[in-house]
């Protein structure tokens, strides 16, 4: 294995590892789920190195590379399972940033975007939570997400860079990154799990904590913390948000950060 093709799905895995540990996330996990989700993420580093081989050796965007993308993303999600979590979401956005920046390390979301663009013909033909929210509601989804190029992504690399500018600590702009993320994104585990009322309920009070001055302020310190309150009494775990943030870590890395994005500053992934 290059060391490039180690570095990139360490870097990848250390992303999400760093997204696991951030504290104040609103409906984070507890301590028993959390251990088993960051020993879990460390059975995707050899998944996603393959990821990274694959489309390294392929050197483009092709349908044949997406269907081996796929073959490989569902062999370390079983990976990931029998080592105790469940890492689908952060996996497929992951999976597509890895194969985006072994493609084209300058314009890693515009190489994620065209793989993302054909279909995985030897995925599984079965309905799943995902497919059934888009069939009622018209939800973009995952699929709809990465096929737009990651806007969510962008937004949160944006965020990030102005709570950095603003003098914000990096725990908190990384809390504010998530909560632009999660004030507008059509989560379709929310939306399965609750309907409509239920993700927009998770968009206003996202929204909410950031019109009050964001994770560093006082004021929407105590929103976040209400926030995360309602939640959990409703009954309501935002996770395509928290995947997300775990791509845009992924990019926020000093080697992988494409100066196309608009990225000025080159910030280590780790808990802050």
């Amino acid at each position: 294995m290059s060391e490039r093709i180690r570095a990139l799905a360490d870097a990848a895995v250390t992303a999400l590892t760093a997204r696991l540990d951030l504290a104040g996330q609103p409906a984070a996990p507890g301590p028993a789920e959390l251990g088993a989700l960051r020993w879990s993420a460390r059975a995707l580093t050899p998944g996603l190195a393959a990821i990274a081989a694959a489309a390294q050796r392929t050197g483009a965007a092709s349908p044949g590379l997406r269907e081996e993308l796929g073959a490989i993303g569902r062999s370390t999600e079983r990976a990931a399972r029998q080592a105790g979590g469940a890492h689908r979401g952060a996996l497929w956005v992951l999976g597509l940033l890895v194969a985006g920046t072994a493609l084209d390390p300058g314009d890693p979301l515009a190489s994620a975007k065209a793989l993302a663009a054909h279909p995985d013909r030897k995925a599984p033909r079965r309905p799943s939570q995902g497919s059934t929210v888009t069939a009622r509601y018209g939800a973009a989804g995952a699929r709809g997400e990465a096929r737009a190029g990651f806007p969510h992504v962008r937004r949160a690399l944006d965020a990030l860079h102005v709570a950095r500018d603003s003098g914000t600590a990096e725990p908190e702009a990384r809390l504010d990154a998530l909560l632009t993320i999660m004030s507008t994104v059509q989560d379709t585990g929310l939306l399965y799990a609750a309907g409509p009322h239920g993700l927009r309920r998770v968009q206003a009070g996202a929204r909410a904590v950031l019109e009050a001055g964001g994770a560093s302020s006082p004021a929407g310190r105590a929103e976040l913390e209400a926030f995360d309150i309602a939640l959990r009494e409703q009954g309501l775990v935002p996770r395509g948000s928290p995947a997300l943030l775990a791509g845009a870590l992924f990019l926020d890395a000093p080697r992988y950060v494409s100066p196309r994005l608009g990225v000025t500053h080159h910030d280590r992934i780790d808990p802050g």
